[in-house]
């Protein structure tokens, strides 16, 4: 909480910041798990030496994460699919000092990566918001090495919940269901990961992970940010006047000093290729 606070600031421009920056929320969102991420790698055991891939790796995703387990002697590459977004991910290379990280810009539909590159590839939020997974789950074997390790982390995201209850953000977040359910994206793919892997895992392991997030904790701001980036289907949904309202009342809720609420579940599933 203390590295997301002096990222964004403490004060309501910095968390108005926040809701309106993809970028700047995709970095607190790869804080939140970085935890979780640890965990994984620790159970997977050493990574001195190997070279490890974070696909779609946003400002942050697993850079730090890897950079650290590889050690200086192994390497790590991000990817993302346009110049414009892999500056934000150079650019924390360059500010967190990770000499043994480099960015590239690929996709993941027609990737110019090699067979059998990499040693781990990790992918978050990639199966479920782009939706074409054979595709998608065939590039990440072909990365891989023999042996090497698959990590895929997808949401169940029903269980953002406030406490006490919120209307206005809850009523945001149930339109954000909506409008992706409609757009094919599937935003409670966590829970089929497991079968997904076997197809190129013996038994994938599995872990699941839920954030308490206390009053004032800026990633409460979540169903805010969603109405904030899409906002045209929102509007195409309940029309402008509603939702200037909602936005107004959730920011309200929001600033009350007893209100907490669950996130999303991170789903994590992950195993040695044969």
């Amino acid at each position: 909480m203390d590295e997301v606070h002096r990222y964004f600031g403490g004060s309501e421009l910095g968390e108005r910041r926040l809701w309106t920056d993809v970028n700047a929320w995709m970095h607190m969102q790869a804080v939140q798990w970085e935890p979780a991420g640890q965990q994984v790698l620790a159970e997977l055991g050493d990574g001195t030496g190997l070279r490890a891939v974070d696909l779609g790796c946003g400002p942050l995703g697993w850079l730090r994460l890897l950079s650290a387990w590889v050690g200086p002697t192994g390497e790590v590459v991000g990817t993302e699919v346009t110049e414009e977004t892999a500056q934000a991910a150079r650019q924390t290379v360059r500010s967190e000092g990770l000499s043994n990280v480099s960015v590239v810009v690929d996709d993941i539909f027609s990737s110019w990566l090699p067979d059998e590159s990499f040693d781990l590839v990790h992918a978050r939020f990639e199966l479920g918001s782009l939706g074409r997974h054979d595709e998608q789950l065939a590039t990440y074997r072909r990365l891989l090495r023999p042996g090497g390790w698959l990590v895929v982390e997808e949401p169940q995201s029903r269980t953002w919940r406030f406490n006490p209850p919120s209307p206005a953000c809850e009523r945001l977040l149930d339109l954000a269901f909506r409008i992706l359910d409609n757009w094919g994206r599937d935003t409670e793919l966590g829970g089929r990961l497991p079968g997904l892997l076997r197809r190129y895992c013996d038994q994938p392991g599995i872990r699941a992970h839920v954030l308490a997030l206390p009053p004032g904790h800026l990633y409460r701001a979540g169903p805010l940010m969603l109405a904030a980036v899409m906002r045209q289907p929102f509007v195409e949904a309940v029309g402008a006047e509603e939702l200037d309202a909602l936005l107004a009342q959730g920011e309200e809720e929001l600033r009350d000093p007893e209100r907490w609420c669950t996130s999303s579940v991170l789903v994590q599933a992950y195993g040695r290729v044969r």
